[in-house]
């Protein structure tokens, strides 16, 4: 890359910084399943923390929310309204007498409540059954292992992959050890999108994921071009993926 285009990449990774970065909790990113959370009441909730965080809006109206999700008003004001009947969200009012107005705010003290009580949960049982330090992450890197290590799946036999429980559990993790960095807000919403709207198998998402680390192509792009293909000829599991691949590759082994 020519000096001119380091400085373009370099003026958009600056201009990118400057409008700010919003910290988004890992452990709802990582547990928002376990919550009862779908993909876009999750993404919902980190809208509203980047505008809290970021542009100092508390109470960002349906339009500038409609704005950033692309979704309807009605759609955005019922998961709201889901999101304070289950109590993760709630507003406070307060009135600011000097200038007659009255504000409203959302307040997220629900939401840490229920990741903090469910953590703590998890933390306990491990301690109990004896696993305590070593209970999430082995879990983790026991799946990773799995999935990601010996042979292709087009030559493997999922061994590992049949358990949902762990793989909702570990699903993001897994990406990023792989990609080596964070997720970025809009790839969450990506691995949400293929759960939640395509409702792609989370064994199959980690296939395609394993295939794009296999051929060097590890980018979100060529991942969700693996999973139409396979969506398209009816591919759904391990099995499928094993017999896809032969047939196309002529009856190999």
């Amino acid at each position: 890359m020519d000096s001119k285009g380091w400085n373009t990449w370099g003026e958009g990774v600056s201009f990118g910084l400057d409008n700010g970065m919003a910290i988004i909790p890992y452990a709802l990113l990582k547990n928002y399943r376990k919550l009862n959370l779908s993909g876009s009441e999750t993404l919902l909730l980190i809208h509203l923390l980047s505008f809290r965080q970021v542009e100092g809006i508390e109470f960002p109206s349906l339009e500038e929310l409609q704005a950033v999700t692309g979704r309807s008003i009605p759609v955005i004001a019922g998961e709201l309204q889901k999101l304070m009947k289950d109590g993760f969200i709630s507003i406070d009012g307060d009135n600011d007498e000097l200038r007659d107005m009255h504000y409203e705010r959302y307040n997220f003290s629900g939401l840490y409540g229920k990741l903090g009580s469910y953590l703590a949960t998890q933390a306990k049982t491990a301690e109990q059954e004896g696993t305590q330090g070593n209970g999430s992450k082995s879990s983790v890197s026991r799946v990773t292992d799995n999935r990601f290590g010996g042979s292709p799946p087009n030559g493997g036999t999922g061994k590992g992959l049949s358990d949902p429980e762990e793989a909702s559990r570990s699903l993001f993790s897994i990406f990023e050890k792989e990609f080596g960095r964070p997720l970025s807000p809009m790839e969450c919403e990506t691995i949400s999108g293929w759960l939640d709207q395509d409702r792609y198998p989370e064994e199959l998402i980690l296939l395609a994921l394993k295939e794009s680390v296999f051929a060097g192509k590890l980018h979100f792009r060529y991942i969700d071009r693996i999973l139409l293909e396979w969506s398209r000829n009816r591919v759904k599991n391990a099995q499928d993926v094993k017999a896809y691949s032969q047939k196309f590759r002529g009856g190999g082994k």
